[in-house]
């Protein structure tokens, strides 16, 4: 029995594999780059943290090697890029976020992925656990998330935990200032339901209700439904 077979067997949701045709209205696998220099960095000189996990918007010798270079001028037709990670034990869903450009992933060691479409969250801002589709994603795979995809942290299938590297637009999933908040709260007061969303630059966020991380911060607590643990 291989992984994905195995997940398979020990979980109550379908669990699809990348190259699945169910895949290619959330993104599509990327190929013809050379990620071996980002995933060597990566197993290294990163680390996997005990509980919970890390993300670093941006670390600034993965921002300054030359597959991020080469995303930002051939991918993202020159836009400026950061180069970041996260890393660690997740097995639940929590929540979703979204970015309005497409996001760019590596595997450094397998996982799984909870994706969804954007269109799917209702004119009320929430969003029902059980309308994502998951993925099981093998190490080594460079993809494409697209901007209409919900996503949040990998899951792990192993007790050694998850490794992904994360590339997007400059600034990112980092805070908002005391100005953009009032702009966004202005936003939402006059009839923009989705400012209610907009959590960190660039990213907007619906939390389930038990993920005091995210409901800390301030993330919309939306997702209805059981936050359905994965297993392996």
């Amino acid at each position: 029995m291989n992984k994905l077979e195995s997940l398979r067997e020990k979980n109550s949701v379908r669990i699809y594999d990348c190259h699945d045709p169910e895949f290619r209205s959330y993104g599509r696998i990327v190929e013809g780059y050379d990620a071996s220099g980002m995933i060597a960095y990566m197993e290294s000189s990163t680390p996997v943290p005990d509980a919970g996990n890390i993300y670093i918007p941006e670390d600034a010798e993965m921002t300054s090697m030359p597959f991020t270079a080469v995303m930002s001028s051939v991918f993202f037709g020159s836009t400026p890029l950061q180069a970041g990670y996260c890393n660690g034990r997740n097995s639940t869903y929590n929540g979703f976020e979204y970015h309005k450009t497409s996001e760019i992933n590596i595997v450094v060691t397998d996982f799984m992925l909870v994706l969804g479409h954007v269109w799917d969250i209702s004119g009320d801002l929430t969003y029902r656990v059980d309308q994502p589709q998951v993925f099981y994603i093998e190490k080594g795979t460079v993809f494409e998330i697209y901007a209409t995809t919900l996503h949040l942290s990998p899951i792990k299938v192993s007790d050694d935990g998850f490794k992904a590297v994360v590339i997007l637009p400059k600034g990112t999933n980092t805070p908002l200032s005391d100005e953009e908040k009032a702009k966004r709260d202005s936003a939402f007061a006059s009839g923009d339901k989705e400012a209610r969303l907009l959590l960190q630059k660039h990213k907007w966020v619906i939390s389930h209700p038990d993920r005091k991380p995210l409901i800390d911060q301030g993330a919309h607590p939306g997702v209805l439904g059981e936050n359905i643990e994965l297993y392996y």
